[in-house]
C-alpha cells in the first residue's frame, strides 16, 4: 500500500511560509471538489503557482483520490514536469497534468490556479454540437466567457499546448470537446467559482435537454445581458471569496486533515 504523506512538520520545514499556506489552500480545493462530486477517481489535477517561485507549481501525486490530498503530499514541479520537490509518497506524476496545466501557467501570469475536471455533466456538454446554451442563470453568468478546444486524444503531446492556449485566450473557462472542463483564476476561490458555475450550467443543460433539444428554453437577450452585467459589476460574484470561505469552513468541520 502506498505511503500517503510525510509528517506535515517535515514538509513544512522544507518550504517557505508562503508556500506552506498555498499548499494548505490547494489541498482544501482538492477536498472541496471531492465533496461536491467533481472527481474522476485518481484522474484530473488542480495546480497552483508557488508564491515567489516563477515557473514552479504544486500538483497532486498520481494515484491519490482527492480526499487523500494533503498540504504535505503535493509535488512541486516545473511547468514541463521536472520535479523540484518530491513528497514522501510512493507515487509519481501523471504527465497529462503538466501538459495541460503547464500550458496555461506558461502564458497566463494571472492564472495562479488551474482546475481540470471530467464530470459527467461537463463531459456531456463537451460532446454536444451546440455547446453551452443560455438555459439557466448559471449559464447566463458564464456562457459568453467560455472558449472551446477540440479533442486531440489523451493530452500527452506538448505540441497541443499552443492550440489549447490559443483557445483559452484571455478567458478563464474552457470546454475541452469530448473531454471535460477547465477553469483558472487568480485565487483558489476565483478558479473554483468559475468552475462551479460552468459545472452547474452543464448539469442544468443536461437535465433540461433530457426531453430533446427542441424542449430547451433559452433566456432572452435582455435577460442574458442583465445577468452578465450583474456579474461584471459585482467583483464579489466573480472572485468567489464568500463561497470559498464558507466551503473551507465546511472542510474544517468534515475533515481538517488536508492541512497536514
Amino acid at each position: 500500500m502506498a505511503q500517503l504523506a510525510m509528517k506535515s512538520d517535515s514538509m513544512r520545514s522544507r518550504v517557505s511560509a508562503a508556500e506552506w499556506n498555498a499548499r494548505v489552500e490547494l489541498a482544501a480545493l482538492y477536498r472541496i471538489l471531492h465533496h461536491l462530486g467533481m472527481t474522476d477517481l485518481i484522474a484530473n489535477h488542480i495546480t497552483m503557482r508557488v508564491p515567489g517561485e516563477p515557473g514552479h507549481v504544486l500538483i497532486n501525486a498520481y494515484g491519490l483520490l482527492y480526499d487523500e490530498v494533503t498540504a504535505s503530499n503535493l509535488y512541486k514541479i516545473t511547468l514541463d514536469g521536472d520535479v523540484v520537490l518530491k513528497p514522501d509518497v510512493d507515487l509519481g506524476l501523471n504527465p497529462t497534468g503538466y501538459t495541460i496545466h503547464g500550458a496555461v501557467h506558461s502564458v497566463r501570469e494571472d492564472a495562479h490556479v488551474v482546475i481540470h475536471t471530467h464530470s459527467a455533466a461537463g463531459s456531456g456538454v463537451s460532446a454536444m454540437r451546440c455547446g453551452l446554451l443560455p438555459l439557466s442563470q448559471h449559464a447566463g453568468l458564464v456562457e459568453r466567457l467560455v472558449g472551446y478546444h477540440d479533442y486531440e486524444g489523451v493530452a500527452l503531446n506538448f505540441e497541443e499546448r499552443d492550440r489549447l492556449i490559443a483557445n483559452l485566450g484571455s478567458g478563464n473557462m474552457l470546454i475541452l470537446r469530448n473531454h471535460g472542463l477547465l477553469a483558472c483564476g487568480r485565487t483558489c476561490g476565483e478558479a473554483f467559482i468559475y468552475l462551479y458555475r460552468l459545472e452547474m450550467a452543464c448539469r442544468i443543460q443536461v437535465a433540461a435537454l433530457a426531453g430533446g433539444l427542441e424542449n430547451g428554453l433559452s433566456m432572452s437577450d435582455a435577460a442574458l445581458e442583465n445577468t452578465r452585467q450583474i456579474a461584471v459589476g459585482n467583483p464579489g460574484l466573480v472572485g468567489g471569496k464568500l463561497q470559498w470561505d464558507a466551503l473551507v469552513r465546511r472542510m474544517d468541520r468534515i475533515d481538517p486533515s488536508y492541512r497536514e
